[in-house]
């Protein structure tokens, strides 16, 4: 009997009631998607179609795998995706944010090439849904060669751009279910861990800030405990604030959340964005794609 080809690298993604974003993000997932590859999808029980949208995907055959289920909170959703994850290596798919697979194979091929990498990060772009060719750039390249050389305990990054190689979550671990911003905590935990971490010096991932996103409902009393634990479990020498990145993120969230009120846009879940966002995103994705150079290359 013809064994299956191994599978090299899982696509991700958790998803609850925001259909009119992961049309776009799966429809491009799917476009991309190698032989070697797969796709699995954990749903919160959404009421917005979604089960039925990836009921159909899986008959078609163009996801490998997903469920529809409730969740505790985002950290469990997450969790379980990985747990079901087949692949050498994790690839983290956010459903409103853009992502450039050119770039995302050049990881895969580093990781793959290198078994000793535990997880890869790189850097990353920034915009929002409502003012979009406003770009923001975060690159942690000198925050990760100061915490390589010894200088600094932890560093805290987006996981917007990581992937992670399956096996070293026996090391890592899964994602804090306490933690609101959980990639913030995960990030302190690996880098505190000495995990073997390479930087990719280009661009793999572009974060949208929609309204409604976990980073814009955070408070400043969830984040000031949070920031509290970084200090004292992780030695993160920000102290009692989140990281740069993800105070950005929380900004920018929180700016859009007041600016689509003034404007009387309805609540995100809501399917407001169906004829709006396609073009949007097409763009964005334009404009990822436009920083991919095959001469990127890998720190550490």
């Amino acid at each position: 009997m013809k064994q299956m080809n191994a599978c090299t690298l899982s696509y991700i993604i958790a998803t609850r009631n925001r259909l009119h974003f992961l049309e776009i993000t799966l429809n491009k997932l799917i476009e991309n998607l190698q032989p070697d590859e797969e796709i699995v999808v954990v749903d919160g029980a959404s009421t917005d179609g979604t089960r039925e949208y990836l009921q159909e995907l899986f008959k078609k055959g163009l996801i490998r795998q997903y469920i529809s289920e409730p969740d505790r909170n985002q950290s469990h959703a997450w969790n379980k995706a990985m747990l079901m994850a087949n692949g050498i290596l994790i690839k983290k798919i956010i459903d409103d944010d853009v992502f450039c697979y050119n770039a995302i194979r050049q990881c895969k091929n580093h990781m793959l090439r290198s078994p000793d990498i535990d997880l890869c990060l790189s850097n990353t772009l920034g915009s929002n849904l409502l003012e979009y060719t406003t770009l923001s750039v975060a690159n942690e390249s000198n925050h990760f060669k100061n915490w390589k050389a010894g200088k600094t305990p932890s560093f805290a990054f987006s996981d917007s751009s990581v992937m992670i190689r399956r096996e070293s979550l026996s090391f890592l671990g899964f994602y804090d279910t306490q933690f609101k911003m959980m990639d913030w905590e995960y990030s302190l935990r690996a880098t505190f861990l000495r995990a073997n971490i390479t930087y990719y010096t280009g661009y793999n991932a572009l974060s949208v800030y929609t309204p409604g996103n976990v980073s814009s409902t955070a408070t400043k009393e969830e984040l000031k405990q949070e920031g509290k634990i970084g200090k004292v479990k992780y030695n993160y020498i920000e102290g009692y604030q989140i990281s740069s990145y993800s105070r950005i993120k929380i900004f920018i969230g929180k700016a859009i959340h007041s600016l689509s009120k003034k404007r009387g846009a309805p609540p995100a879940n809501k399917n407001i964005y169906d004829q709006d966002i396609a073009p949007i995103y097409e763009k964005l994705y334009h404009i990822l794609d436009s920083y991919f150079s095959e001469n990127d290359d890998f720190i550490g």
